[in-house]
């Protein structure tokens, strides 16, 4: 099974909320960059038999760099200017390989991502074409409009997708094709497409985890270097 499951590290962004001047994905926490820990998780997992990294526009030296340690990347390719496009641009680097072959999506700028969180989607694989990684909401969530609230949906009914989100490739193939086609449309993550343009697969949501924090603003970096400086020997 390993030989047919790609992770693909999706590290396309700049990360202008970070205001570091350079792509967060680069910034090191714990001694080394962050897409180093994003890439080491996936490299290590047995049930990974190739990595797949996508890095933003004039930076493919310093990813190719960062990669070249571990024996899973099979290559660094450029994203876009989106999330869509970056995942679009792995997709074509996907080309060659075959539609039940499993893929896994995970944002490089999550760098503690934990075996048994990509073991969980994996073993969901098996049964379903789509799967997505969530974590309870602490927080009520309102719904918004014209600065008033419009409704409360029950908070236990509400979760923090995290990544990596988990497809049969020629499932998601399929849903970004439809999406490609769509002249309207928006998304910021992969199991969004699929629940907009294949409405008719169920995605299947597992447990994350709270170690599973996305890097976005300054804050997010202390905590990163904390969670780091935790798992040192």
């Amino acid at each position: 099974m390993a030989a047919r499951t790609v992770a693909v590290v999706l590290a396309g962004g700049i990360g202008e909320r970070m205001g570091a001047g350079r792509p967060k994905q680069l910034i090191e926490v714990g001694g080394r960059p962050i897409l180093a820990h994003a890439i080491a998780a996936f490299d290590a997992h047995p049930g990974v038999g190739e990595v797949l990294v996508v890095m933003a526009a004039g930076h493919l030296r310093e990813a190719g760099v960062i990669a070249a340690p571990f024996r899973s990347v099979t290559g660094v390719v450029e994203g876009g200017a989106t999330r869509t496009a970056s995942t679009v641009a792995a997709l074509r680097a996907l080309e060659g390989h075959a539609d039940d072959a499993r893929v896994l999506f995970h944002d490089a700028a999550r760098p503690f991502v934990g075996a048994a969180v990509i073991d969980r989607v994996l073993d969901a694989l098996d049964g379903h074409d789509a799967v997505a990684v969530g974590v309870p909401s602490p927080d009520t969530i309102v719904v918004v409009e014209d600065g008033v609230v419009a409704s409360m949906p029950p908070r236990e009914t509400m979760s923090r997708f995290q990544t990596p989100q988990g497809f049969r490739l020629g499932t998601i193939r399929k849903a970004y094709e439809l999406a490609l086609a769509d002249p309207a449309l928006r998304a910021t993550d992969d199991c969004g497409i699929v629940h907009r343009y294949l409405p008719d697969v169920p995605i299947r949501v597992v447990a994350g985890s709270e170690r599973n924090l996305k890097v976005t603003q300054p804050l997010d970096a202390v905590i990163a270097e904390h969670l780091a400086q935790e798992d040192l020997p």
